[in-house]
């Protein structure tokens, strides 16, 4: 009976500290994800302070595709706006191996292809005349990839849009085309329900203000 005893007291401990630690985990990726869209944040230096704290939140909870998804995420998004170009490679090799987690945590995940895309996209910038060949068509078929996944998912069709608008018409660009996907984006922002709090949601206002500036 002591021993009975004793093993209940042990489950009821390791059941405690399981859920204090998710409860926990829960408080600190709602706190990181409720801000990313500010303006305030939105910045090179503060997004990469981000990817930092994900990074971390990752280490501690290595069964969780959504930090290392956040940490490449951040870290994209600050190479995008770096002015500096010779960062990018290295700020989307750090991308690229958060998203290789995420990626092996939950795989045929329609977000990850996004940033999977976004990750083509910058290494693009560093030098387009060299690397649009490369990356212009790995980032099409990415998001083509990502509508397969969920074709539900609306930041498929705002990194669509967005492509559309700023490529040059001789290369294939198109401000009405674009046009039209923000607006098909925007049908599916007003219906997507992530399938938890923790995934991602962001990019609505973007494609508001990209649809704005096209009329």
């Amino acid at each position: 009976m002591k021993r009975i005893f004793l093993s209940l007291l042990m489950i009821a401990g390791v059941t405690t500290a399981t859920m204090a630690q998710s409860a926990q985990y829960q408080d600190a990726m709602t706190k990181n994800i409720s801000d990313l869209d500010s303006t305030s944040t939105f910045k090179p230096d503060v997004l990469q302070q981000k990817a930092n704290v994900f990074e971390r939140i990752a280490n501690a909870e290595k069964t969780q595709w959504q930090p290392y998804y956040y940490a490449a995420y951040c870290n994209i998004m600050s190479a995008l706006m770096q002015q500096d170009k010779s960062k990018v490679d290295a700020m989307a090799d750090q991308a690229e191996t958060d998203l290789t987690l995420a990626d092996q945590l939950s795989p045929k995940n329609s977000e990850i292809s996004c940033i999977k895309s976004l990750i083509a996209t910058a290494r693009l910038t560093v030098n387009p005349m060299d690397r649009a060949q490369k990356y212009g068509p790995m980032a099409a078929q990415l998001l083509e990839e990502g509508k397969t996944f969920n074709p539900e998912n609306p930041r498929v069709y705002l990194l669509q849009g967005q492509s559309l608008i700023y490529t040059p018409e001789q290369f294939g660009g198109s401000k009405e085309g674009g046009k039209k996907l923000l607006e098909l984006a925007l049908q599916k922002y007003s219906s997507f329900k992530p399938a938890t709090t923790l995934d991602p949601t962001w990019g609505e206002g973007y494609a508001k203000g990209l649809l704005s500036n096209t009329k």
